[in-house]
């Protein structure tokens, strides 16, 4: 994962903690976004690439490992993508722009603007 993305979501949660003006989360919510998305491309490449040369059993073992229930049905891509899914989310950057989506939210702040709604 590209630290680049970390830093800039660990910094954008912490800056979010001193803002009440809606204005100001807005944009920090709008780059963060950007940010977990790039962050998130970038695991998914990696878990892709590692899954690659794994035969389905060792790739179920791995999904076991980070609780990630291979379902029936489901696709080995799928499988490949929640897999991403949990590893992203696990962590620190995920959680950061967790941290700044609810101060947004604590303030009705969300990235889709009133008048979509």
């Amino acid at each position: 994962m590209d630290t680049n993305h970390t830093a800039l979501l660990l910094d954008l949660a912490a800056r979010s903690q001193h803002l009440s003006n809606r204005e100001a989360l807005q944009g920090l919510l709008a780059t963060g976004h950007r940010a977990w998305c790039k962050g998130f491309a970038d695991v998914q490449a990696g878990v892709d690439r590692e899954a690659m040369s794994l035969s389905d059993a060792e790739l179920a073992e791995r999904c076991a490992a980070a609780c990630v229930p291979w379902e029936q049905g489901m696709t080995r891509s799928e499988a490949v993508s929640a897999l991403a899914f949990m590893t992203w989310d696990a962590a620190p950057a995920a959680m950061a722009y967790t941290e700044l989506e609810e101060r947004a939210a604590h303030f009705g702040v969300c990235l889709l603007g009133e008048e979509v709604m």
